[in-house]
């Protein structure tokens, strides 16, 4: 199910739903997971509720605590993804692209999230999967690709601080 409690220009629920069923197949996630598109505070509220951090970010996964089973794989949501549209569309325009790009970005990144990856502790397995499912999927730059360090530096770059490779961390 998708939920748009925030609209973006340019995506309609039906729109996403369809990317979510792609990215998840092209994953191999089983089962289609939900997904909110919503405020930056309800975000923050999600994030300090189930995760202990005050503070709002741009995409939340929440792995189904559903017994996996291979006959329920396909009724049984595997998770939760919560996105947040306020960030997506500063991101859009800080990157140059489409605020409905943005969300199918965090999107994917959720999926990705929801199949078992984790970018903080694998030595760059998710970013380099990330990375051919976003050209797979005609997306612009991937989510972990824009917090590599030469990604800073070039975003500092645009921003007009070239000396400042701290940008913020997307995720």
């Amino acid at each position: 199910m998708v939920i748009l409690q925030k609209r973006v220009a340019q995506l309609s629920p039906q729109a996403l739903a369809r990317f979510v069923l792609r990215a998840r197949r092209a994953v191999g996630l089983g089962g289609i997971p939900n997904v909110l598109v919503t405020s930056s505070t309800q975000v923050r509220t999600l994030n300090r509720l189930y995760r202990g951090k005050n503070k709002a970010t741009d995409v939340l996964s929440f792995p189904s605590l559903a017994p996996f089973s291979r006959a329920a794989r396909h009724r049984v949501p595997p998770g939760d993804i919560a996105i947040s549209a306020d960030i997506a569309r500063q991101n859009a325009a800080l990157f140059g692209h489409s605020a409905a790009e943005e969300v199918k970005i965090l999107a994917l990144h959720g999926i990705l999230h929801l199949a078992g990856f984790d970018h903080e502790r694998d030595n760059g397995t998710m970013a380099r999967k990330e990375m051919k499912l976003r050209q797979r999927l005609h997306l612009p730059a991937a989510l972990i690709e824009r917090t590599q360090p030469a990604a800073k530096a070039s975003l500092d770059k645009k921003r007009g601080n070239p000396h400042d490779t701290s940008a913020r961390k997307l995720r």
